[in-house]
């Protein structure tokens, strides 16, 4: 794409008017507390990630095939669980809601400490299943409320980029501490963290915010009747469904595989070796360091008077570039380079896509609905996702899921190469 092309589908940052940014200071609270409370969720799932791989022994577990469905057995549990939670939170409150996923998330954490079979792991990483689908769906249904489509974007980036703190910091400390103090102490360790999480959601979170039970009857008719019929709702679930299957989903299962075929372990000064899986967390590490700066620059950029579908449709573009490119055998240096321009255009995606889904919600009504439909079709992506790239490498080869990976965002992109329909069905 030539700098011409690309000037004409993403807005320049001087086009963008600042007063985008400038949120009501009680919907731009509300996001950062809504962040905070699902960062000190996110401690110990993440550091799952790390340690559980190393540490499989010690937690009682049989076999390596174990901790792979440990590991995604709690996006699997996700899809039915989301009609669940939005019928839950027509009944109760968010903050209630909120609240209830901290004690979820930190006692899980406390219990990966003890267990000691795969039977336990297993309803443990269901009921983190279901602690995760009560903070996702109450932050989108408190932000969207909050916010217009003037600051929904910056509000949503905001939101994203806060929350992966708590990535950043079960992923750099769960696999430090883990060599240091053991497996079970970590776990005590972030469990007891997490439970700080109800220091925001008690005393900062609004007790107000829940959908009438009415709303969530007449809701429940409406999926199949009207939502699916209108073109803006569809794209917004292909976008949804595609953007996790690409990134949550192939991308973050196939990481360090990757890198072991194009890098493998990277020589440093001297007799220091940079290993693989070192390599690997390092990369994703960093996209999880950035986010807080460039996912709420992403959403302010959408926020401007052209509309989320330019910037979108600039992120798919480099987003399918970078992916095809890395499949190819190119010095490391380019390659890490095209790898860290995958990962950038994944946050500003994962930030407009969230963003585009609450604009739909509020134009076309009932968002609860909408919403936690919207969750659910992204769940099936990001669950999905690591089955098609471990299907294609026994096939093709690893390169060929990201070819696939790149094909699947320019499909995307036709989707919304019609500007003006686009406009109108992610803005208004």
């Amino acid at each position: 794409m030539t700098p011409e092309a690309l000037a004409r589908v993403m807005p320049s940052v001087s086009s963008v008017p600042r007063a985008a940014a400038d949120c009501p200071p009680q919907a731009l609270r509300l996001a950062r507390i809504m962040a905070a409370i699902t960062a000190f969720c996110l401690i110990g799932d993440t550091m799952l990630y790390i340690a559980l791989p190393l540490c499989w022994q010690q937690c009682g577990l049989d076999a390596l095939w174990q901790v792979g469905v440990l590991l995604a057995v709690n996006r699997l549990v996700r899809l039915p669980l989301n009609p669940l939670v939005r019928r839950l939170y027509t009944r109760f409150s968010r903050r209630t809601g909120m609240l209830l996923a901290v004690l979820l998330a930190a006692g899980t954490t406390l219990l990966y400490g003890v267990a000691q079979s795969f039977a336990v792991w297993l309803l443990l990483r269901c009921l983190w299943g279901l602690a995760w689908t009560l903070l996702r769906l109450g932050a989108l249904f408190a932000l969207t409320e909050a916010s217009s489509k003037e600051n929904r974007g910056y509000l949503m980036g905001s939101y994203n980029g806060l929350v992966r703190l708590g990535s950043l910091a079960g992923m750099l400390g769960g696999g430090l501490l883990a060599d240091l103090f053991g497996f079970s102490a970590v776990a005590v360790l972030f469990g007891l963290l997490t439970l700080l999480g109800l220091l925001p959601g008690l005393f900062c979170l609004p007790a107000d915010g829940r959908p009438t039970a009415a709303q969530g009857r007449e809701a429940g008719t409406l999926l199949v009747r009207r939502h699916l019929r209108l073109p803006a709702m569809r794209r917004i679930f292909a976008t949804g469904f595609l953007v996790t299957l690409v990134f949550q989903g192939i991308y973050a299962s196939s990481l360090s595989r990757m890198v072991a075929l194009h890098v493998g372990d990277l020589p440093l000064s001297g007799s220091l070796v940079l290993g693989c899986a070192t390599l690997a967390g390092l990369l994703q590490a960093l996209r999880w360091g950035w986010e807080p700066w460039l996912a709420p620059w992403f959403g302010r950029l959408s926020d401007g008077p052209r509309g989320r579908a330019p910037v979108l449709r600039a992120c798919l573009v480099l987003a399918a570039v970078a992916l095809g490119l890395v499949a190819l055998p190119l010095p490391v240096p380019c390659w890490l380079a095209l790898l860290l321009l995958s990962q950038a255009c994944a946050t500003g995606l994962s930030t407009l896509a969230d963003a585009a889904a609450s604009d739909t919600a509020m134009r076309h009504g009932h968002p609860t609905l909408t919403l936690s439909s919207y969750t659910f079709i992204a769940d099936c992506g990001s669950a999905v996702g690591p089955v098609l790239a471990y299907a294609l490498q026994d096939w093709l080869g690893m390169d060929a899921a990201y070819v696939a990976a790149s094909a699947m965002l320019l499909l995307l992109l036709i989707c919304w190469r019609q500007t003006a329909a686009c406009g109108r069905g992610a803005r208004d």
